[in-house]
């Protein structure tokens, strides 16, 4: 799995590992799984037009563990599970995707009911807790697996994915282009279980990465304001 850089603040020795995930800290960070276990995937599924069924909303933010804490507790969201899509490779490892090989991104994929919340909502969260402008992957952790990307479900969703980008370009409040991807659903499969709800299993490690990555800070200094619902944010 490559290193990623993080602010020399951040550099603390002796975190000990926890489910084979380890953290180097010689001027980088570095997360690793033991070896995979079995995953169901999820193949892409449009969105119901209806307003009485469960939907999905795909997005990758970077980290898998920030973008699942940002979601989880949400009006109207039902599940929030960490994963991988995008790519070509099937049944991918986190190894294997941390190559930047596999085509996949790591992304979370959203069951919600539309009833209590609707995608536009989603789409106006995501945006806010990403940096839209970033090419490289999100905040520290750099290579195409960690890019921005809206999956959309169907239609009506790709649409509000493009007019809610229209807006935001609109309003001149971020000084580069705006390089999130928008591309279609396909297969999500789910990451290994260590990373499910990481952070809850282990929040001072998440504190720790969320704040040593630079996350919070950039989105303060992008949105002027930050988004206090994720854990980790003050």
């Amino acid at each position: 799995m490559k290193s990623t850089t993080t602010p020399a603040a951040w550099l603390l020795a002796g975190l000990a590992l926890l489910a084979g995930a380890s953290f180097a800290f010689a001027g980088s960070v570095t997360k690793s799984s033991p070896a995979s276990t079995a995953t169901k995937a999820t193949a892409a599924v449009s969105a119901p037009t209806g307003h009485d069924v469960p939907q999905h909303a795909t997005f990758a933010m970077g980290c898998f563990w920030c973008a699942e804490a940002t979601f989880e507790g949400r009006p109207g969201v039902i599940s929030v599970t960490s994963g991988y899509t995008g790519g070509t490779k099937l049944n991918p490892t986190y190894e294997e995707v941390g190559t930047g090989k596999t085509g996949h991104y790591e992304s979370i994929d959203i069951v919600f009911d539309p009833a209590k919340t609707s995608y536009q909502k989603l789409l106006d969260i995501f945006w806010h807790n990403v940096d839209p402008t970033q090419g490289d992957g999100q905040f520290c952790d750099r290579g195409s697996e960690y890019r921005s990307v809206i999956f959309y479900h169907g239609e009506p969703q790709h649409q509000l994915a493009l007019a809610t980008e229209k807006d935001i370009e609109a309003s001149h409040q971020l000084r580069k282009p705006i390089v999130t991807q928008i591309v279609a659903a396909s297969v999500f499969y789910p990451a290994e279980d260590y990373h499910q709800d990481f952070y809850r299993k282990n929040p001072a490690r998440y504190h720790e990465y969320r704040t040593g990555c630079g996350r919070d800070a950039r989105l303060q200094q992008l949105w002027g304001k930050l988004d206090t619902h994720a854990p980790g944010i003050e």
